[in-house]
């Protein structure tokens, strides 16, 4: 090297770099002419390198603040389904879908704590077909681990990888070069966790701040599941509480009236037998069986409201005629309108079972609570089909109430949880001293779309 020429590339004061120029053309040395061009085309260089920086870092933090953004929406749309249902499977399918987005992942698995077992709950991504609903070794699996330590595990490292391949997803036929394992937990109680395998952008190895990430949305989903769950049992605890409640008025009727008139039948008809005149042993028989007579007629009552047979013969309109007239004995005024297609001749398939039974039994709840709460004297029903759907509305004259109060009958509760395993919603409108308008709106559903017919959620409303 015969010449040489360096100089300082400064960044906002600071030494970033040098520039360097050797060996001149023609062989001469640099002159000050070319130091002075050389520090000019260093302090653009340094310009360069600053305006890189700052574009670097400012893309960036609009990367972290994307993700960011993206992991609130998706811990909100969450707890938006959280919200309207209690599906658990549906919940963990959506976070499954989102946390995969979230970390740019090959699949995410999520496998859930069911009593001693981990199941495989949902997935999305490259998975092999039949996945869910596997159970895994929960004995020394990496799930196992996370939830025992409360803290993530990496799938590349040994341990865990080996752990994987034996005991986890790999017997399965999945394959993970790298991943993450996060327990979800909330308030000490284990759900689960969620593994998400191979990065797909800059991996296969998640980053340090995939790992906070998946961390932090860990905690929301856990928090998630926890109401979900507690959401569930409650309706569990409020149907149950609903069918002994049920149980007991039925017990009731039977003892205040069917075994109480029987006893006194048996106990007119013993105290003949020791008698001797046969013109009152005749006149006691006769009565007797009058009175067996209308206690015939009052079970016959009873069975008919546990399952009326005109529904299942003859259909809704039939069973609704049949039940206005039964609350019109006991004092009720009842009106009835019913505007159907099946049974206005407008369509050939009847609606499912489950449909007309909804339509029985909150029709059937709202007269009870008209006649036996509200101390009615009038009722109306208007039952209407339109295009999909099909409403009931019953409007009563009686003493209202603040639909807003705490209560702790259950007649409400049974008629919306009909309305929604439909589909459909139940509007309670009342007011103290203004009477009360239910009204249910529940989507189309007939037999010739659901050839069995059957609905087992009204069996097990009455079965827990």
């Amino acid at each position: 090297m015969t010449s040489f020429l360096g100089v300082p590339i400064i960044v906002d004061g600071r030494p970033a770099g040098n520039l360097y120029l050797t060996e001149k053309a023609g062989g001469a040395q640099f002159s000050d002419t070319d130091e002075a061009a050389v520090v000019i085309l260093a302090e653009f260089a340094g310009v360069a390198i600053d305006h890189a920086r700052r574009y670097a870092g400012l893309e960036a933090r609009g990367a972290d603040l994307e993700r960011t953004v993206d992991t609130l929406s998706a811990t909100l749309q969450i707890a938006h389904r959280v919200g309207g249902e209690t599906d658990i499977e549906a919940i963990l399918e959506l976070v499954a879908t989102r946390a995969r987005a979230l970390l740019s992942a090959r699949a995410v698995v999520i496998e859930q704590q069911r009593g001693p077992e981990i199941v495989i709950a949902a997935g999305a991504g490259e998975l092999p077909h039949g996945l869910v609903g596997q159970t895994v070794d929960a004995s020394d699996s990496g799930a196992i681990v996370a939830l025992r330590t409360g803290r993530t595990l990496r799938l590349e490292h040994d341990a865990a990888s080996k752990r994987f391949k034996r005991d986890g997803l790999g017997q399965f036929g999945v394959h993970a070069n790298a991943g993450l394992v996060v327990p979800l937990v909330f308030h000490r109680r284990a759900y689960g966790v969620l593994i998400a395998i191979d990065r797909l952008q800059h991996g296969p190895t998640f980053t340090a701040d995939d790992q906070r990430l998946l961390e932090a949305f860990a905690a929301s989903v856990a928090r998630a599941l926890a109401t979900a769950d507690a959401a569930a049992t409650d309706r569990r605890s409020h149907r149950l509480a609903a069918a002994e409640q049920e149980r007991a008025r039925w017990a009731r009727e039977l003892h205040d009236q069917t075994l109480q008139a029987l006893a006194a039948v048996r106990m007119a008809l013993t105290s003949q037998l020791r008698g001797r005149d046969p013109e009152r042993m005749a006149h006691v028989i006769v009565e007797a069986v009058r009175q067996l007579d209308a206690e015939i007629s009052d079970l016959r009552s009873l069975i008919t409201e546990l399952r009326p047979a005109a529904l299942d013969e003859l259909g809704v309109k039939a069973a609704l005629e049949a039940l206005a007239d039964r609350a019109r004995r006991t004092g009720l005024e009842v009106h009835l309108r019913i505007n159907l297609a099946y049974e206005d001749g407008r369509q050939p398939d009847r609606h499912t079972a489950e449909l007309e039974t909804a339509l029985y039994r909150i029709t059937q709840q709202a007269l009870t609570n008209a006649a036996r709460h509200a101390n009615a004297q009038r009722a109306l029903i208007d039952v209407h089909e339109e295009d999909h759907t099909v409403r009931v509305t019953i409007r009563d004259n009686g003493r209202g109430f603040d639909p807003a109060a705490r209560t702790d009958g259950f007649g409400l509760l049974g008629m919306r949880e009909r309305a929604e395993l439909l589909n459909g919603t139940l509007e309670v409108n009342s007011a103290p001293g203004l009477g009360t308008t239910i009204t249910a709106t529940l989507p189309v559903r007939r037999r010739s779309d659901d050839p069995a017919g059957r609905w087992p959620p009204d069996s097990a409303l009455r079965s827990a």
